[in-house]
């Protein structure tokens, strides 16, 4: 992957705090100048977001709120409508928080007040905005009175609210929500993104992500290190494949799909999008029940008989065919024959392989088979369920959930959702680790997984790099979606693809 300067580093709560102290020793800033543009920083965008109305600052007893304050002091010396609240007495705030409150000029109500104002008040969503400053990323423990209350009586008025870091009770390193927890319109963090930021469901209670420049200097990634990254072009735009005039059609790989008896549809969509995505061929292996239906399908994708492992094993053994996708389609009814085309596919030298669906799920039971085989050229794409059947349940938030997975099975893995984690195998560095956020509500369509198999098939035989490959049409995926709109069906993804490839051409 390219080197990129963009601040698409995820970090966790630990690296940020000691991000936050190593600020001090690399460019001087102590915690109280970092405070004071933190606050500065939520002033802007709550105005920039909100525009000029009544705000209510919520603030808690830590940093947290004491970013609360500094924002209410810029918003109330801008001139606007200020009212804070605290759920601590001003006097019991300690270290760089209080001398935060040391610069608020205005009366600080406690929440007891706040909840009378919210039942008795004339406070509006038009005209009224809430910045919550109460708790940080840090926080574990569920919401409690007065703090559930409160947002609970914002959430019935339908008022907007801007967080500071985190929403209260969103988890920062996991994305756990509290039930108490405000849904944020926006949210406003500093120097680099958090997991609860690219996480469902916090992510989704986080609303419009920006983030802060507060000084921190980019020096720090190299001590403290990082979670993940946040997917996007940069990361892998360099490695796009680049067609040439003295190509021929195999030089631009040849993906094999197994088809399934049944199911046929999700072959017919991954080859089309292993084709759409730059691959130079693609064949679909199926049993002869069913050549008529591969056949009478698009054109420029063949179709062969494979009625048994071996056979399709045998196609497979082209080394011409660079690129194997099983599982789209593929069924479980036989599901020792699956787990030995699977092996078997695996065990051929100079492949990728690209694992969806039921060739997953036929190793309910039989993990340590599979992990036995599987290499770095080994793609697995599981949705949740499909994941658990292979992994169980394994501890910590997704990000953990997929790196952990890669290490054990030694294979890329791709774990689909809204916030889709791709991990490689190769240690826990956060280089090796994406989180792709990119996709919008609409993707979520029968069919759409199969396309992301293909294009990740299609990418490798072009001779991406199988993490890379991941990366790449997983954005692309959803960049796709975006462009189609609303209402796509599966089969108009793969359309979709040349568009994409074109503006980078």
């Amino acid at each position: 992957m390219a080197e990129i300067s963009d601040p698409v580093q995820i970090l966790t709560v630990t690296q940020m705090a000691q991000a936050d102290h190593l600020a001090a020793t690399l460019a001087g800033l102590d915690g109280f100048a970092l405070m004071q543009a933190a606050g500065m920083a939520v002033a802007e965008e709550a105005k920039r977001v909100l525009g000029r109305r009544t705000f209510l600052v919520l603030c808690g007893p830590g940093n947290n709120g004491g970013d609360g304050y500094v924002a209410a002091m810029n918003l109330l010396a801008d001139g606007l409508d200020v009212r804070l609240y605290a759920l601590i007495p001003p006097a019991h705030m300690k270290g760089d928080a209080a001398r935060a409150v040391a610069g608020w000029t205005g009366p600080v109500r406690n929440f007891s007040e706040l909840l009378n104002d919210l039942e008795h008040g004339d406070f509006d969503a038009d005209r009224t905005g809430v910045i919550d400053a109460v708790f940080g990323a840090g926080l574990s423990r569920a919401l409690e009175f007065p703090v559930r209350d409160a947002f609970a009586a914002i959430r019935a008025k339908d008022l907007p609210v801007i967080a500071v870091d985190v929403p209260s009770g969103v988890n920062g390193d996991t994305g756990a929500v509290d039930h108490g927890a405000p849904k944020c319109l926006a949210t406003v963090t500093f120097f680099r993104k958090k997991p609860a930021h690219v996480l469902m469901p916090g992510m989704e209670q986080c609303g419009l992500v920006s983030v802060a420049d507060i000084g921190i200097p980019d020096e720090t990634l190299e001590k403290t290190g990082f979670a993940g990254m946040e997917n996007c072009p940069p990361l892998w735009v360099d490695d796009v494949p680049v067609t040439h005039r003295g190509q021929h059609k195999y030089d631009r790989g040849h993906v094999l799909v197994l088809g399934g008896a049944r199911l046929t549809g999700a072959a017919r969509l991954a080859g089309a999008a292993s084709m759409r995505v730059g691959a130079g061929v693609c064949t679909i292996a199926a049993p002869a029940e069913v050549q008529r239906i591969y056949q009478t399908g698009p054109a420029h994708i063949m179709s062969a008989v494979a009625d048994t492992p071996a056979a399709f094993l045998e196609l497979a053994g082209d080394a011409r065919r660079n690129a194997l996708l099983i599982g789209p389609g593929a069924g479980l009814d036989r599901a020792d024959d699956l787990r030995a085309i699977v092996l078997g596919a695996c065990g051929l030298a100079g492949r990728s392989v690209v694992l969806d669906a039921d060739a997953i799920s036929a190793f309910a039971g039989h993990a340590d088979e599979l992990f036995h085989v599987a290499h770095d050229h080994c793609i697995l794409t599981p949705h949740e369920g499909e994941f658990a059947r292979l992994f169980g349940d394994l501890p910590g938030s997704k990000i953990d959930r997929v790196k952990e997975a890669a290490k054990r099975s030694g294979a890329v893995i791709l774990l689909k959702g809204a916030d889709t984690v791709i991990a490689a195998p190769d240690g826990p560095k956060g280089e090796q680790c994406v989180v792709s956020t990119h996709g919008p509500s609409w993707l979520a369509t029968a069919g759409a997984g199969d396309v992301l198999a293909g294009m990740i098939a299609g990418l490798a035989a072009q001779g991406v790099a199988p993490f890379t490959a991941a990366c790449m049409a997983a954005w692309m995926h959803g960049e796709t979606a975006w462009r189609l709109g609303p209402g796509l069906v599966a089969a108009d993804l793969a359309e979709g693809i040349p568009g994409i490839l074109r503006d980078w051409a």
